[in-house]
């Protein structure tokens, strides 16, 4: 079954964008060295306290999309 042009779009932006999320991810892994860089443990709390929320919110968007395909509501037939 060939790959609509809808579904190669997602996979090719989705794609670079999951990557470039892995690639700063890898940054901020970076500035966990105690040599260079001064933090707390309140530091480590909020910043992934912050990351772990914008996860939850774009899963629920994908989530919230899939049941809109998923759900079909009350309709008179015609």
């Amino acid at each position: 079954m060939a790959k609509t042009e809808k579904r190669q779009r997602f996979e090719k932006v989705a794609g670079s964008r999951v990557q470039r999320v892995l690639d700063t991810l890898q940054l901020l892994k970076n500035c966990s060295n105690r040599n260079n860089y001064d933090y707390s443990d309140a530091d480590v709390e909020q910043m992934f306290s912050e990351i772990s929320k914008a996860l939850r919110d774009t899963r629920s968007a994908y989530v919230g999309e899939l049941n809109k395909v998923c759900k079909k509501g009350f309709t008179f037939k015609s």
